[in-house]
């Protein structure tokens, strides 16, 4: 086949929006339709998506972009494969006889679970929340899959019929998504995920990448109610119908795992930072999965292939990130949109000695503690509005900073270079702070979709549109920008210190709020 006329689609299915792009093979995007996905709060705390919802926002965006192609000069018969990506660990029951949910999807960020979580650990003789984490590579918490799952096997009444009559069908998006595209219940519909997502369910064991019977004991679960493990590299099935019918989906990672592979994170050592919604850094370990001991989790990064040796990654989890800047414009109104942050963050030289903690829903890595709240301190007359949006984008790159440090303690080997992504990476002044706080340089893709990127690759390397790593690393690597760190050592540390002494007066609010009650 002639490279200038193939393309790989790309789903890319995310916490606010379902997204299709289209691809070349040099990485460039040559089409692309977003569709907002609704998001559902029930409860405080609660966070939920309509499975229907996700199933049908994807179907639009790859229609709209299927009608465009044409007067792109593109044939539908040029588009050669198909990757998914998605967010990982929102966890969704179906029923295996009709295809229909269950319940609303339970969203990764969802914190009704903290009692599932409080149960488990204090029911485990190791009373910990690392009791399964030699398994699994992962701590008990509200954000994996598998507390999820529990809470819906112990509270949905169809969900306890649906496991009774072993119609019970349990899946990330991914999962779901991939069989109703191959044709759902009533077709050929595969019952599948991949490495990387089964690697964020707490169900699987981190070493032999196959469900594990003790954590399915321990959660509840039937294995028969999971799907098939697979590669992120190989055809699962093909479209069963719409304009791209015929198609393999033949890619699928996390959206994380995704954007390691986008950012051709293919040699140990080397990690990439995605600023989205959360902030998500992965740090390539190699062959071997590394246990942390500094409150990182252990994941697969990817396996490119059902014969390739996995490859693992630590990784390190911020809960809030862009979702800060969201919160300054929608409930603070510092900010109009997001494309204002630089201006008026960098309206001021420094923080003012304003430090801002995020910390809506708790804390992720490297602290875990879903006690946290919110706070803003360092408050004084002289601060102003200009103040709170630097310290927005210093949180961040603090955060980044600690999960940076636990990396290096963990792997053993320092990190030189951190490759980014995601929204927040269009603020200069952002990546600035970044390298400046972390003491490393940042480099920043001129194309930043990597995430999308990585599940068509992942597609496009399964049909042998590039044939190995090396063709792999040659994608989308143009109008590469790094930002140097130009903050000396003695102030860095001064900060982070400051920094952490905010972080303390956050924890322990919920706690505090009970006795007050």
């Amino acid at each position: 086949m002639t490279k200038t006329t193939v393309y790989i689609g790309s789903v890319d299915q995310g916490t606010t929006s379902s997204r299709f792009l289209v691809f070349d093979h040099t990485g460039a995007v040559v089409a692309s339709h977003q569709a907002e996905l609704k998001q559902h709060y029930p409860q405080a705390g609660w966070h939920e998506h309509d499975p229907h919802d996700i199933l049908q926002t994807v179907k639009k965006c790859m229609n709209e972009v299927a009608a465009r192609l044409d007067s792109l000069g593109i044939q539908l018969a040029d588009l050669k494969a198909i990757g998914i990506t998605n967010q990982r660990e929102t966890t969704i029951c179906w029923d295996a006889e009709t295809g229909e949910p269950l319940y609303n999807a339970i969203v990764w960020c969802d914190a009704r679970t903290k009692a599932v979580v409080d149960h488990l650990t204090h029911e485990h003789p190791s009373q910990s929340r690392d009791c399964i984490k030699d398994i699994c590579g992962l701590p008990l918490t509200t954000y994996f899959s598998g507390v999820k799952l529990k809470w819906m096997l112990d509270n949905v009444p169809a969900v306890q019929q649906a496991a009774r009559q072993g119609r019970l069908r349990v899946g990330t998006v991914d999962s779901w998504l991939i069989y109703h595209l191959t044709g759902g219940h009533s077709g050929q519909g595969r019952f599948v995920t991949d490495v990387t997502n089964a690697s964020r369910t707490m169900l699987m064991d981190v070493r032999t990448l196959a469900w594990s019977e003790e954590l399915c004991r321990f959660f509840g679960v039937s294995i028969s109610a999971l799907p098939e493990i697979r590669s992120s590299s190989e055809v699962y099935g093909h479209v069963a119908s719409g304009p791209f019918a015929g198609i393999p989906l033949s890619g699928c990672l996390g959206d994380q795992q995704a954007a390691m592979v986008g950012q051709k994170c293919f040699t140990q050592g080397e990690a990439k930072n995605t600023y989205g919604t959360g902030c998500f850094m992965l740090f390539n370990t190699g062959t071997s999965p590394v246990i942390s001991k500094h409150g990182l989790l252990t994941t697969v990064g990817y396996q490119l292939g059902p014969n390739a040796t996995p490859v693992y990654a630590l990784e390190g989890s911020i809960a809030v990130a862009g979702a800060a800047l969201q919160w300054l414009r929608d409930n603070l109104g510092i900010i109009a949109s997001a494309s204002e942050i630089d201006r008026i963050a960098g309206a001021v030289p420094d923080n003012g000695g304003v430090y801002f903690v995020p910390a809506f829903s708790g804390l992720f890595a490297p602290y875990w503690r879903d006690d946290a709240r919110g706070c803003i301190v360092g408050l004084t007359h002289y601060a102003n509005k200009h103040h709170i949006a630097r310290a927005t984008l210093e949180a961040t790159c603090f955060q980044t900073h600690a999960i940076l440090d636990a990396m290096n303690q963990d792997s053993g080997v320092k990190l030189l270079k951190l490759k980014v992504d995601g929204g927040m990476t269009n603020s200069d002044l952002c990546m600035q702070l970044q390298a400046d706080l972390a003491g490393i340089p940042v480099e920043r893709p001129a194309m930043r979709e990597t995430t999308a990127l990585g599940a068509a690759m992942a597609a496009g390397l399964a049909i042998g549109i590039w044939k190995d790593l090396d063709e792999l690393s040659n994608v989308g690597t143009s109008g590469l920008q790094t930002f140097q760190a130009s903050l000396k050592k003695e102030e860095r540390e001064r900060r982070f210190a400051q920094w952490n002494r905010a972080v303390q007066r956050s924890l322990d609010w919920i706690e505090e709020e009970a006795k007050d009650l």
